[in-house]
């Protein structure tokens, strides 16, 4: 079966298993367990021909969003080490009701959400989480021209929950329900028909503001940074320095509630114009001072100031090289 796997990376223009055998994917799986919950749905491990798949289970109030990550896979060179690898779609009927799968690799650690809430990180473990969702990004962000090519894609609900760990210890960015395509050529632009929108916390300020301009590819590119900026601090206050490490916490963990309205958020982030604020211990680590000005850079409230994905690659490239506690054979 391994070779279907493998197969299922290469085949035809987009990423997954050819249609015919995608339409009798849920027969052959068998569900184990309930690995995660959210407003979508259910998330489980299944059991495909000995292998463990992921099996994202969507309500069917929700099939916009099913239906948006399977055209996002299955139209798009999206093949990359460092985007969750895809399998198939299947709609299926369990005890007389619809079941819409996604069936994705399985990464057993979850989410760099559980990661971080789990454990501290060494420079070169901070280092690699960093560079490889990065490179993630840069490659949902960049079109590939030619007739192999795949459109630019921003992604929209960047956070450190849609962000899986392999356990190499690198990244893979995952949910492309809200996703958005832009072909440079056409000047087409697909924002798909999700009613859904993003994660509230995570919201860049026009998107708060309603200012945003939804006619404009690189708006929707440039909100990903914002969002971004703050995966990164999430990741950089359970970095070690000195044997310290802050406990994991949520962006504006301090200024809004648990589960913070759409106001909440644009008082906090558009009228006061707060960000999550930079432990003093980060001043004193050149690593750590580096990141906190990059991530200033991308959560800036100006949208045309926040850096390009591949800057921020760079920029990341750049600090491990002049960190004498990371080994750059980072294989990103």
């Amino acid at each position: 079966m391994t070779e279907y796997l493998e197969h299922s990376l290469t085949s035809g223009s987009g990423s997954g298993l050819p249609l015919l055998i995608q339409r009798t994917l849920a027969k052959q799986i068998s569900l184990s367990e309930c690995i995660g919950k959210g407003r979508y749905g259910e998330v489980w491990r299944g059991v495909w021909h000995g292998e463990n798949v992921a099996v994202k289970i969507f309500f069917s109030r929700d099939e916009a969003s099913w239906r948006r990550e399977t055209e996002i896979y299955s139209t798009v060179l999206l093949r990359h080490e460092n985007i969750l690898g895809y399998i198939g779609s299947d709609m299926t009927s369990r005890s007389s009701c619809t079941q819409l799968w996604l069936i994705t690799h399985h990464h057993p650690l979850g989410s760099l959400y559980d990661h971080l809430n789990r454990t501290t990180l060494t420079h070169h473990q901070f280092m690699k989480i960093c560079l490889s969702a990065a490179n993630g990004l840069v490659h949902l962000h960049t079109e590939i021209f030619g007739t192999q090519g795949k459109p630019a894609i921003a992604h929209r609900d960047i956070k450190s929950k849609n962000i899986l760990m392999k356990l190499n210890g690198s990244c893979v960015i995952a949910d492309f329900g809200l996703a958005v395509t832009h072909v440079q050529a056409t000047g087409e632009m697909d924002v798909g028909s999700n009613p859904r929108v993003g994660t509230k916390r995570y919201m860049s300020p026009e998107v708060l503001e309603e200012t945003i301009n939804t006619e404009c590819f690189e708006s929707y590119r440039r909100a990903d940074i914002y969002a971004f900026g703050l995966v990164l601090w999430e990741v950089c206050r359970r970095t070690l320095s000195n044997g310290i490490a802050e406990d994991y916490k949520p962006p504006f963990y301090d200024l809004v509630p648990n589960d913070p309205s759409f106001e909440d958020m644009k008082k906090v982030v558009c009228i006061d114009q707060q960000r999550p604020n930079l432990p003093n211990r980060w001043a004193s680590n050149a690593t750590l001072s580096g990141m906190a000005k990059l991530m200033k850079e991308c959560w800036h409230h100006n949208p045309n100031v926040r850096l390009p994905a591949l800057r921020i690659k760079k920029t990341l490239v750049k600090l491990a090289s002049s960190d004498i506690h990371v080994h750059l054979d980072l294989d990103i």
